[in-house]
């Protein structure tokens, strides 16, 4: 095979073996879309391109989470928070908002309900997710991370996250 007709690694590795992002958004709509786009922006410089499944996964975990945080994280006048964190193994997203009732819950997906899939996904796509109370506030902080393939071989289907797993502080 030439390098015309080699198939392309289905997940790069990135180039930069850490970085890090975080930024505050207002909690609307347009903050939650502004946020995934510099959030997929950020993954590209990082070296995990546009067209790739991980870039796809990662973007739509960070949307999905910016989302919940407007729609069921929203105080008027506070801001959520979104911080992704990269290093040759793990990208690491969490969002902070500042409500600080109602626990994140994975809802069972009906096809009556035009809703509650979010989680659903994140619970699919990443290899661990989980919540904590915020650290400096009022609130709550919900994080995924998706282990990124070892170079050389193929990506694994993500497991199914533990509610259980140990929160790093970022």
């Amino acid at each position: 095979m030439n390098s015309e007709t080699a198939a392309p690694d289905p997940v790069p590795r990135p180039t930069n073996p850490t970085g890090h992002f975080a930024m505050r958004f207002s909690s609307t709509p347009r903050g939650a879309r502004l946020a995934r786009r510099l959030a997929g922006q950020r993954l590209d410089a990082w070296g995990i391109p546009y067209d790739c499944d991980t870039h796809h996964a990662l973007t739509l975990i960070v949307a999905e989470l910016a989302a919940n945080a407007v729609r069921h994280g929203l105080v008027p006048g506070r801001d959520f928070r979104l911080a992704v964190a990269c290093d040759a193994m793990t990208v690491r997203i969490e969002v902070t908002d500042t409500r600080t009732e109602g626990v994140p819950v994975v809802a069972t997906p009906t096809d009556l309900r035009d809703t509650g899939r979010g989680l659903f996904l994140v619970e699919h796509l990443a290899d661990r997710w989980d919540w904590h109370p915020r650290r400096d506030g009022p609130g709550k902080t919900v994080w995924a991370e998706y282990a990124l393939p070892a170079p050389g071989r193929p990506a694994a289907a993500p497991s199914c996250p533990s509610s259980t797993a140990a929160t790093v502080p970022m």
